[in-house]
């Protein structure tokens, strides 16, 4: 059983015991759960039910395992040819990590 989930804007697929990488979540901390209600899509093995926006009273349960992770470091390069200008930014996008508990569908 899988279900379609938005969280802060973007969807991910949860299933129990998986891992997901969010975007930072500002008042979490970590051990704490937390609920997300806004389910679009429930499959229960080979069942679609699909939420008009959402499917009533479906919920994915979700401990946070660390409120802030860093990803990778993304390079941001600018450059005009032939006028010697160059820069060079970059940073680090930061994330929460969840792990599902339980989806109630």
């Amino acid at each position: 059983m899988y279900v379609i989930v938005e969280i802060n804007g973007q969807q991910f697929k949860a299933e129990e015991g998986k891992k997901l990488f969010v975007q930072h979540i500002q008042n979490a901390e970590n051990g704490a759960t937390v609920e997300f209600d806004k389910v679009l899509l429930v499959d229960n093995n080979g069942t679609v039910k699909v939420g008009a926006p959402t499917v009533e009273g479906a919920k994915v349960v979700c401990e946070v395992v660390s409120h802030l992770v860093k990803g990778k470091k993304v390079l941001v390069f600018h450059k005009k040819r032939r006028k010697g200008y160059k820069k060079l930014n970059g940073h680090r996008q930061q994330f929460t990590e969840l792990t599902i508990k339980q989806v109630i569908a």
